[in-house]
């Protein structure tokens, strides 16, 4: 166990991200147990909270394994092991239907009455409470890539070794806290891993918009130097 709970979690990966209070960073949070670690890094750093929204697509008969994600825009990643797995391109385009349409009830509900905020020109940290495959998070990476922030960052606390370098590619920056020898699935690495429901990410979003844009964490921003956002530092 490396993590009592996300909320730990978040902490101290706000810890690692701490070039960036000061500067605004969006943090894009995957859900639905990333968010309230985001409401965390957001509060953190004096930057923003939304969600970017991503379904996995998993393999047949096992539904924690992900063969592939779609993103909200409709494109769809693909893992090189999804037919050895059984997935099919009929497969593949039955759950690409089926999650797209999970998509957009969650858009509905979790940030009714507005879009997305913009991520043009900012500084974009795309939060998960771990990588297995790899998946969601290039999906999520996708989506907002095309969307042209200044600098996409993934940040999670544990990840696989073989998802970390799946998705080095995808982003300008990976933040990763452990990437154990023996990972076998993200839980395993929590005290607690408790279920995160649509109710609490509701909550979550709505707290994060009755604030000021950028107000968290304000005090802390005088102390911090300004890293180039276009390269690392």
């Amino acid at each position: 166990m490396y993590f009592r709970d996300r909320i730990d979690a978040a902490g101290r990966l706000a810890d690692a991200l701490g070039k960036w209070r000061g500067h605004r960073p969006l943090i894009a949070a995957i859900p639905r147990g990333a968010v309230p670690m985001g409401s965390v890094i957001a509060q953190r750093l004096g930057g923003d909270l939304d969600v970017v929204l991503t379904r996995k697509l998993h393999a047949p008969g096992s539904p924690e394994f992900a063969i592939g994600a779609v993103d909200e825009t409709g494109w769809v990643y693909v893992a090189d092991y999804a037919e050895r797995a059984g997935a099919t391109s009929a497969y593949v385009q039955a759950q690409t239907v089926d999650e797209l349409a999970t998509i957009r009830r969650r858009r509905a509900q979790y940030t009714p009455g507005r879009p997305p905020i913009d991520p043009a020109g900012r500084i974009v940290i795309v939060v998960d409470d771990g990588l297995a495959t790899g998946a969601t998070m290039i999906a999520a990476l996708h989506a907002l890539r095309g969307r042209k922030p200044a600098r996409l960052i993934c940040a999670v606390p544990v990840a696989s070794r073989e998802a970390v370098e799946k998705v080095r590619g995808c982003a300008d920056e990976v933040v990763v806290l452990e990437t154990p020898d023996a990972f076998f699935a993200v839980g395993q690495f929590y005290m607690r891993f408790d279920q995160v429901d649509d109710s609490e990410v509701i909550d979550v979003l709505r707290a994060a918009a009755a604030q000021p844009r950028g107000a968290a964490g304000a005090a802390d921003s005088g102390t911090q130097s300004a890293p180039d956002a276009g390269r690392d530092p």
